[in-house]
């Protein structure tokens, strides 16, 4: 695999289809978005694990939504790391990238030793989607369980949506011959075709606290057919998620070739942020003149700090607030 196919490859999400298995899926690897995202925040290592984890969730979740729509991951939770929240912003066109951002919010002093999963403790997963302007959004929630941010996706999917999925997910900081170390995140998405969903019951799951699972809603060739695809994609190394040897449709049919992969085009996806000078006026529109006052630091500023980029906002506090707002649009007619 020469340099050019690597870089090709890297931060992108391949979708595909098993047509003698009745599954579709996902490929995505993930360089320059991680780099984007973490170079933003210090944060420790077992951190930055976590949200890696979550971006890579959010590219594989995140290629089916349609364009200009926005999918939105987050955890909340009672332990170290109370949130994590990942934002994927659907292509404006055909052919673009998608955008993909995170942070997370969390007590260094509780960090333990354990690893990413235990600094999280109880909470749920949650994932809302954007339709755009004038639709209801859509949100599910469901617990964190299983052990790790891709089981609580997987029962999310069980749970809320009735799809048995299966994720594979490798991350880790790397570092090749000449360059610096950094982080970079591999992995594959299995999803069985939504016409598994009716046969679920009501009467609750086979998996932790009663969840369902992909043994509860998956029945005769449905779940031999599921069986087999997970047994191959246990197969899978790492450098084969991560590295840059194995181009991902490769992959797909070391893995599956008797399956009959059939891949479609790959999107790419890049770190990007969707806040603006506009949106922090907006925000603070609804605030008077005495509170605006209160917000006003010593230096005579109203600030803001994007939590996702970084980006520092300061701001004339007689230009922003409620009365500044009525005074703007009664100027503008």
């Amino acid at each position: 695999m020469t340099l050019g196919n690597k870089i090709a490859w890297d931060d992108t999400v391949l979708p595909f289809q098993l047509d003698n298995s009745d599954i579709r899926g996902r490929v995505a690897r993930l360089d320059g978005v991680l780099h984007g995202i973490l170079k933003q925040h210090a944060y420790p290592p077992v951190v930055e694990a976590l949200v890696a984890e979550m971006a890579l969730l959010t590219a594989l979740i995140g290629q089916s939504i349609k364009l200009r729509w926005k999918l939105s991951l987050q955890v909340q939770t009672n332990g170290p790391v109370r949130m994590i929240a990942t934002d994927y912003y659907g292509p404006s066109e055909e052919g673009e990238p998608a955008r993909i951002r995170a942070y997370a919010s969390f007590d260094e002093e509780r960090l333990t030793d354990g690893d990413g999963f235990a600094q999280l403790g109880n909470g749920y997963f949650a994932v809302l989607i954007d339709q755009g302007e004038g639709m209801q959004p859509y949100q599910g929630i469901a617990p964190l369980v299983g052990g790790s941010l891709a089981a609580s996706a997987e029962g999310y999917f069980a749970q809320s949506e009735q799809l048995p999925t299966r994720f594979s997910l490798k991350f880790g900081k790397s570092t090749e011959a000449g360059g610096e170390e950094h982080w970079r995140a591999g992995g594959v998405m299995l999803q069985h075709m939504p016409k598994a969903s009716p046969f679920a019951s009501g009467e609750g799951g086979s998996g932790e606290g009663g969840t369902l699972t992909a043994s509860d809603l998956l029945f005769e060739d449905d779940e031999e057919n599921w069986n087999r695809a997970n047994i191959l994609l246990n197969s899978v190394e790492e450098l084969e998620l991560i590295g840059p040897s194995v181009t991902p449709a490769d992959l797909l049919v070391r893995l599956f070739h008797e399956e009959a992969p059939r891949v479609f085009d790959a999107q790419a996806v890049k770190f990007g942020c969707s806040c603006s000078e506009d949106k922090v006026r907006q925000s603070l529109s609804i605030y008077s003149s005495r509170d605006i006052e209160k917000m006003t630091t010593a230096e005579g500023w109203v600030t803001a700090d994007c939590q996702f980029c970084g980006t520092h906002y300061q701001l004339d506090p007689k230009t922003v607030g409620l009365e500044a707002e009525k005074a703007r649009k009664a100027s503008e007619q």
